[in-house]
Protein backbone atom coordinates (compact mmCIF):
# COMPACT_ATOMS: atom_id res chain seq x y z
CA UNK A 1 0.00 0.00 0.00
CA UNK A 2 2.79 2.30 0.55
CA UNK A 3 4.00 1.98 -3.57
CA UNK A 4 2.25 5.78 -3.80
CA UNK A 5 4.54 7.40 -1.66
CA UNK A 6 7.86 5.63 -2.40
CA UNK A 7 7.10 6.14 -6.38
CA UNK A 8 6.27 9.13 -6.08
CA UNK A 9 7.91 11.72 -8.63
CA UNK A 10 7.51 15.12 -9.17
CA UNK A 11 5.79 15.69 -12.85
CA UNK A 12 4.93 19.22 -14.44
CA UNK A 13 3.89 22.16 -12.72
CA UNK A 14 0.63 22.71 -10.31
CA UNK A 15 -1.18 25.94 -9.05
CA UNK A 16 -3.28 25.43 -6.01
CA UNK A 17 -5.63 27.89 -5.14
CA UNK A 18 -7.09 28.90 -1.62
CA UNK A 19 -10.51 29.12 -2.74
CA UNK A 20 -11.67 29.66 1.26
CA UNK A 21 -9.92 29.17 4.16
CA UNK A 22 -12.61 29.67 7.09
CA UNK A 23 -14.37 27.86 9.40
CA UNK A 24 -17.91 26.31 9.16
CA UNK A 25 -19.44 29.97 10.07
CA UNK A 26 -16.71 31.79 7.97
CA UNK A 27 -14.87 35.50 8.94
CA UNK A 28 -16.73 37.12 10.19
CA UNK A 29 -18.88 35.54 11.84
CA UNK A 30 -22.64 37.00 11.98
CA UNK A 31 -23.64 39.32 15.00
CA UNK A 32 -19.54 39.14 16.26
CA UNK A 33 -17.86 42.36 16.75
CA UNK A 34 -14.00 41.00 17.67
CA UNK A 35 -11.20 42.65 16.19
CA UNK A 36 -10.90 39.54 13.75
CA UNK A 37 -14.72 39.96 12.19
CA UNK A 38 -14.14 43.97 12.05
CA UNK A 39 -11.04 44.10 10.89
CA UNK A 40 -10.15 45.69 7.65
CA UNK A 41 -7.73 43.49 6.44
CA UNK A 42 -8.58 41.61 3.28
CA UNK A 43 -6.75 38.33 4.63
CA UNK A 44 -8.64 37.87 7.68
CA UNK A 45 -11.94 37.77 5.25
CA UNK A 46 -12.57 33.94 4.69
CA UNK A 47 -15.04 32.28 2.84
CA UNK A 48 -16.06 28.26 3.90
CA UNK A 49 -12.89 25.99 3.15
CA UNK A 50 -12.02 25.24 -0.45
CA UNK A 51 -9.19 24.70 -2.70
CA UNK A 52 -8.45 24.87 -6.67
CA UNK A 53 -5.88 22.43 -8.07
CA UNK A 54 -5.22 23.07 -11.79
CA UNK A 55 -2.93 20.58 -13.36
CA UNK A 56 -2.20 19.12 -16.56
CA UNK A 57 -5.38 21.23 -18.04
CA UNK A 58 -7.45 19.73 -15.43
CA UNK A 59 -8.99 21.88 -12.82
CA UNK A 60 -10.32 19.98 -9.61
CA UNK A 61 -11.91 21.65 -7.01
CA UNK A 62 -12.05 20.06 -3.38
CA UNK A 63 -15.51 20.40 -1.26
CA UNK A 64 -18.49 22.73 -2.50
CA UNK A 65 -19.01 24.67 0.61
CA UNK A 66 -21.54 27.10 1.03
CA UNK A 67 -19.84 30.22 -0.40
CA UNK A 68 -19.22 27.47 -3.72
CA UNK A 69 -20.72 30.16 -6.02
CA UNK A 70 -19.06 33.43 -5.21
CA UNK A 71 -15.83 31.32 -4.67
CA UNK A 72 -16.32 30.59 -8.52
CA UNK A 73 -16.97 34.03 -9.90
CA UNK A 74 -14.23 36.03 -7.55
CA UNK A 75 -11.47 32.94 -8.42
CA UNK A 76 -12.77 33.05 -12.75
CA UNK A 77 -13.01 29.37 -12.77
CA UNK A 78 -14.80 28.69 -15.78
CA UNK A 79 -13.92 25.18 -16.30
CA UNK A 80 -14.72 21.93 -13.73
CA UNK A 81 -13.18 18.71 -14.75
CA UNK A 82 -13.95 17.53 -11.32
CA UNK A 83 -15.54 18.15 -7.55
CA UNK A 84 -14.08 16.35 -4.96
CA UNK A 85 -15.13 16.05 -1.44
CA UNK A 86 -13.50 15.23 1.77
CA UNK A 87 -16.55 14.54 4.16
CA UNK A 88 -20.41 15.54 4.27
CA UNK A 89 -20.74 18.48 6.45
CA UNK A 90 -22.84 21.40 5.47
CA UNK A 91 -19.81 23.84 5.55
CA UNK A 92 -18.50 21.34 2.30
CA UNK A 93 -20.95 20.20 0.24
CA UNK A 94 -23.80 22.61 0.56
CA UNK A 95 -23.16 24.45 -2.81
CA UNK A 96 -23.37 21.53 -4.95
CA UNK A 97 -26.10 22.51 -6.27
CA UNK A 98 -24.40 25.47 -8.56
CA UNK A 99 -22.24 22.85 -10.71
CA UNK A 100 -25.06 23.70 -12.82
CA UNK A 101 -23.38 26.08 -14.87
CA UNK A 102 -20.48 23.74 -15.61
CA UNK A 103 -23.42 21.57 -17.19
CA UNK A 104 -24.62 23.87 -19.28
CA UNK A 105 -21.23 25.40 -20.52
CA UNK A 106 -19.47 22.21 -20.73
CA UNK A 107 -22.12 20.17 -21.83
CA UNK A 108 -21.82 17.27 -20.06
CA UNK A 109 -22.21 15.85 -16.44
CA UNK A 110 -19.79 17.05 -13.51
CA UNK A 111 -17.85 14.31 -12.05
CA UNK A 112 -18.13 13.65 -8.15
CA UNK A 113 -15.41 11.50 -6.34
CA UNK A 114 -16.77 10.78 -2.90
CA UNK A 115 -16.81 8.31 -0.23
CA UNK A 116 -20.05 6.27 -0.45
CA UNK A 117 -20.71 7.44 2.98
CA UNK A 118 -20.58 11.09 1.87
CA UNK A 119 -22.50 9.96 -1.72
CA UNK A 120 -25.73 9.21 0.73
CA UNK A 121 -25.60 12.33 2.57
CA UNK A 122 -25.28 13.99 -0.84
CA UNK A 123 -28.32 11.69 -1.85
CA UNK A 124 -30.23 13.11 0.69
CA UNK A 125 -29.71 16.53 0.84
CA UNK A 126 -29.85 16.67 -3.28
CA UNK A 127 -32.40 14.45 -3.39
CA UNK A 128 -33.79 16.07 -6.91
CA UNK A 129 -30.76 15.61 -8.09
CA UNK A 130 -30.51 11.89 -8.30
CA UNK A 131 -35.03 11.34 -7.99
CA UNK A 132 -35.74 9.07 -11.15
CA UNK A 133 -38.10 11.93 -11.99
CA UNK A 134 -35.88 15.27 -12.79
CA UNK A 135 -36.59 18.37 -12.78
CA UNK A 136 -35.53 20.52 -16.08
CA UNK A 137 -32.33 22.25 -15.50
CA UNK A 138 -30.70 20.17 -12.26
CA UNK A 139 -27.72 19.66 -11.91
CA UNK A 140 -26.36 16.69 -13.80
CA UNK A 141 -23.30 14.75 -11.83
CA UNK A 142 -21.86 11.43 -12.33
CA UNK A 143 -20.69 9.64 -9.25
CA UNK A 144 -17.54 7.86 -8.11
CA UNK A 145 -16.73 6.21 -5.08
CA UNK A 146 -13.35 6.87 -3.54
CA UNK A 147 -11.68 5.04 -0.27
CA UNK A 148 -8.81 5.62 1.71
CA UNK A 149 -5.65 4.13 0.50
CA UNK A 150 -7.41 3.05 -2.71
CA UNK A 151 -5.50 5.72 -5.77
CA UNK A 152 -7.99 7.17 -8.10
CA UNK A 153 -7.51 8.32 -11.80
CA UNK A 154 -8.91 11.47 -13.28
CA UNK A 155 -7.98 11.82 -16.94
CA UNK A 156 -4.36 9.87 -16.11
CA UNK A 157 -3.89 12.57 -12.99
CA UNK A 158 -3.07 9.86 -9.76
CA UNK A 159 -4.69 10.95 -6.62
CA UNK A 160 -4.23 9.29 -3.40
CA UNK A 161 -6.84 9.70 -0.42
CA UNK A 162 -6.09 9.82 2.93
CA UNK A 163 -8.33 8.88 5.25
CA UNK A 164 -7.83 11.36 9.11
CA UNK A 165 -10.09 11.79 12.03
CA UNK A 166 -12.60 14.73 12.36
CA UNK A 167 -13.42 13.35 16.11
CA UNK A 168 -14.88 10.27 15.08
CA UNK A 169 -16.32 10.65 11.87
CA UNK A 170 -13.85 9.60 8.85
CA UNK A 171 -12.36 12.68 6.45
CA UNK A 172 -10.98 12.16 3.18
CA UNK A 173 -7.49 14.02 2.81
CA UNK A 174 -5.99 14.24 -0.67
CA UNK A 175 -2.16 13.84 -1.83
CA UNK A 176 -1.88 14.63 -5.64
CA UNK A 177 2.31 14.80 -6.75
CA UNK A 178 4.07 16.45 -4.27
CA UNK A 179 1.30 18.29 -2.32
CA UNK A 180 -1.14 16.93 -0.02
CA UNK A 181 -4.58 18.49 1.68
CA UNK A 182 -5.95 17.77 4.25
CA UNK A 183 -8.97 19.66 6.85
CA UNK A 184 -11.34 19.04 9.59
CA UNK A 185 -8.92 16.51 11.30
CA UNK A 186 -7.52 16.06 14.74
CA UNK A 187 -5.96 12.84 14.30
CA UNK A 188 -3.84 11.25 11.60
CA UNK A 189 -3.01 7.51 12.38
CA UNK A 190 0.38 5.70 11.79
CA UNK A 191 -0.81 4.24 8.44
CA UNK A 192 -1.88 7.30 6.86
CA UNK A 193 1.33 8.84 7.88
CA UNK A 194 3.21 6.32 5.63
CA UNK A 195 0.72 7.80 2.72
CA UNK A 196 2.27 11.36 3.95
CA UNK A 197 5.79 10.51 3.05
CA UNK A 198 7.58 12.62 1.22
CA UNK A 199 4.98 15.82 0.51
CA UNK A 200 6.94 18.80 0.16
CA UNK A 201 3.34 21.43 0.42
CA UNK A 202 1.46 20.52 3.14
CA UNK A 203 -2.11 22.22 4.31
CA UNK A 204 -3.24 21.11 7.65
CA UNK A 205 -6.30 22.82 9.13
CA UNK A 206 -5.84 24.69 12.77
CA UNK A 207 -8.91 25.94 13.80
CA UNK A 208 -7.67 28.15 16.64
CA UNK A 209 -5.25 28.35 19.68
CA UNK A 210 -7.06 26.59 22.33
CA UNK A 211 -8.24 22.76 22.38
CA UNK A 212 -10.76 21.58 20.23
CA UNK A 213 -12.56 18.74 20.52
CA UNK A 214 -12.40 17.55 16.11
CA UNK A 215 -9.58 20.23 14.85
CA UNK A 216 -6.55 20.72 15.69
CA UNK A 217 -5.45 23.56 17.32
CA UNK A 218 -2.15 26.30 16.05
CA UNK A 219 0.08 24.29 18.14
CA UNK A 220 -0.89 20.64 17.37
CA UNK A 221 -0.66 21.65 13.90
CA UNK A 222 2.66 23.29 13.99
CA UNK A 223 3.75 19.82 15.77
CA UNK A 224 1.91 17.34 13.04
CA UNK A 225 3.61 19.29 9.97
CA UNK A 226 7.06 19.56 11.42
CA UNK A 227 6.22 15.55 12.33
CA UNK A 228 5.58 15.09 8.20
CA UNK A 229 8.43 17.24 7.44
CA UNK A 230 6.62 18.68 4.31
CA UNK A 231 9.01 22.05 3.28
CA UNK A 232 6.26 24.57 3.40
CA UNK A 233 3.07 24.39 5.99
CA UNK A 234 -0.36 26.18 5.01
CA UNK A 235 -2.80 26.11 7.84
CA UNK A 236 -6.49 26.39 6.56
CA UNK A 237 -9.94 26.51 8.15
CA UNK A 238 -9.58 29.41 10.44
CA UNK A 239 -12.19 30.43 13.42
CA UNK A 240 -11.97 33.93 13.69
CA UNK A 241 -10.85 32.65 17.39
CA UNK A 242 -6.99 32.23 15.82
CA UNK A 243 -6.53 36.19 15.96
CA UNK A 244 -5.67 38.56 13.21
CA UNK A 245 -3.54 37.20 10.06
CA UNK A 246 -0.76 39.50 10.59
CA UNK A 247 -0.04 38.86 14.08
CA UNK A 248 -0.59 34.74 13.74
CA UNK A 249 1.45 34.59 11.09
CA UNK A 250 4.62 36.76 12.83
CA UNK A 251 4.19 34.10 15.85
CA UNK A 252 4.47 30.98 13.01
CA UNK A 253 8.17 29.22 12.51
CA UNK A 254 9.85 29.56 9.55
CA UNK A 255 8.11 27.81 6.59
CA UNK A 256 4.71 27.79 8.26
CA UNK A 257 2.13 30.14 6.72
CA UNK A 258 -1.26 30.88 7.54
CA UNK A 259 -3.61 30.58 4.07
CA UNK A 260 -5.77 33.47 3.00
CA UNK A 261 -8.29 33.25 0.13
CA UNK A 262 -7.57 34.00 -3.09
CA UNK A 263 -3.67 32.75 -2.03
CA UNK A 264 -2.26 30.80 -4.88
CA UNK A 265 0.68 28.31 -5.17
CA UNK A 266 2.82 26.79 -7.91
CA UNK A 267 3.35 23.21 -6.94
CA UNK A 268 6.88 21.96 -8.07
CA UNK A 269 8.66 25.31 -9.21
Amino acid sequence: MYAFSLAFVSLPNMKVTFLGTGTSQGVPVITCFCEVCKSSDAKDKRLRTSIKIEVDSKVLVVDSGPDFRQQMIRSQTYQLDALLFTHEHKDHIAGMDDIRAYNYSSKKKVAIYAHPRVQTALKREFAYVFSDEKYPGIPEVELHDIENSKEIVIDGLRIMPIEVLHYKLPVLGFRVKDFTYITDANFISEQSMQLLKGTKVLVLNALRKEEHISHFTLAQAIEMGRKIGAEKVYFTHLSHQMGLHSEVQSELPQGFHIAYDGLELQIGE
